[in-house]
């Protein structure tokens, strides 16, 4: 097991702003709040299958450390306590149970993977405690009547798989689909947002599903299937490992279907370099924040604080890692509502105010793309469009697609 518990800072807002001139409120009754500190949970899968998503909590602990260094938000410092959960839902239990129970953490936030917030869920309703900007974009994340205590952060599976499935019946109305999908809450949300896209009329082009378990050692075996199947266009629903193993093997066996995949794995540092970059020349993904290896942004004063961030917390590798980025910009996130809490931060009042977000834009999201919540609406980024691999970079086309 790794864990890590770290006093976090992280940055995007000055010192003075967030020296407000506000006295630090007496914290009797607030969980996890002293007049020094905020104690947060979180868990990640810092082994395991799904390990590649572990430098999103590397992030997340260097944003906190930066905010820290920076004053903290009203004199109390960030302290994250990031444990591995090895993307196993049981030990995601064990570990959030001795979050809340034992190191009394005032929420959990950013804990990954689709199971393993599934599995916790429950626990947190029950316990009233927030379950802060989940790191999975999960239909069931927006469900604010009958889990006011949950909420996501990323674009909707269903939404983009929607999309995925518009696209294609505008460019390709005579496809032959198949997909292969994550066999959880994840990967399924794919399928149901891909017929959804497809419409009726268009729902018998999908002629081949193959799934795969986490617990699999490769996907090669499903992507044969799919193959033999006749299949012209591939859905790849797929985390890091198995994506990079699908995209390999489309092209060692000489199969070229037009390929889209999920914006979970469009990291080029976790998935796309280890696949290889010539074989994921054309990949088509979707994407709401600016890809560091494209040119245009190398001006653009958001990716100049990205970049500053990195050289200074994290390592060089990070720089081109999409997953990095998420962890910047959600755990940015967090420091906003951290920031609207004021005094009060009891764990209604942080939950009230993560559904209060307002039109936030951040430094490395697309243009255009905001942050929106309301107690009604837990589904803070609707907005993406459509990028394709050029073999060094993503390239966006389209316009900014709403969902």
């Amino acid at each position: 097991m790794i864990s890590r518990r770290t006093l976090l800072q992280a940055g995007a807002v000055s010192a003075a702003a967030l020296a407000s001139g506000l006295r630090p409120a007496r914290a009797a009754n607030a969980v996890g709040v002293t007049e020094a500190e905020i104690k947060i949970g979180q868990t990640m899968p810092y082994s395991g299958p799904a390990s590649a998503y572990g430098v999103i909590g590397k992030a997340d602990v260097a944003y906190f450390k930066m905010i820290n260094e920076a004053g903290g938000i009203n004199g109390r410092k960030l302290n994250l306590i990031s444990l591995d959960d090895g993307y196993s839902p049981p030990k995601t239990v064990e570990q959030t149970r001795r979050l809340v129970e034992q190191e009394q953490v005032a929420f959990i936030f950013n804990s990954l993977g689709t199971p393993s917030n599934a599995a916790i869920r429950p626990y947190l309703t029950e316990n009233k405690v927030p379950q802060l900007f989940v790191a999975t974009g999960a239909a069931m994340w927006n469900d604010p009547k009958n889990f006011p205590w949950t909420i996501g952060w990323q674009p909707n599976y269903q939404t983009e798989a929607s999309i995925f499935g518009k696209h294609i019946v505008a460019t390709k109305p005579g496809a032959k689909i198949g997909v292969l999908y994550q066999n959880d809450a994840f990967g399924k949300d794919y399928l149901t947002g891909l017929k959804a896209g497809l419409g009726a009329d268009h729902a018998g082009l999908i002629i081949k599903e193959a799934s795969y378990e986490v617990s699999e050692p490769t996907v090669d075996s499903q992507i044969v299937s799919l193959q033999d199947s006749g299949a012209d266009v591939l859905l790849i629903a797929a985390t890091p490992k198995f994506a990079a193993q699908a995209i390999r093997k489309t092209f060692d066996i000489g199969w070229t279907p037009v390929r889209y995949m999920t914006d979970v794995s469009l990291s080029i540092a976790s998935v796309m370099k280890p696949a290889g970059l010539e074989k994921s020349k054309g990949v088509i993904t979707a994407n709401y924040g600016k890809d560091p290896t494209d040119a245009r942004w190398k001006d653009d004063e958001g990716y100049k604080g990205w970049a500053a961030f990195v050289a200074k917390y994290l390592t060089p590798a990070d720089l081109i890692d999409s997953n990095a980025i998420y962890g910047y910009g959600v755990a940015a996130t967090m420091v906003q509502v951290l920031k609207q809490c004021e005094n009060d931060l009891s764990r209604e009042n942080i939950m009230r105010q993560a559904a209060n977000i307002k039109d936030l834009e951040l430094p490395m999201l697309l243009p255009g793309v905001k942050i929106n919540t309301s107690p009604d609406n837990f589904a803070p980024i609707r907005q993406e469009q459509l990028e394709s691999f050029n073999g060094e970079s993503w390239s966006a086309f389209g316009d900014l697609l709403q969902g």
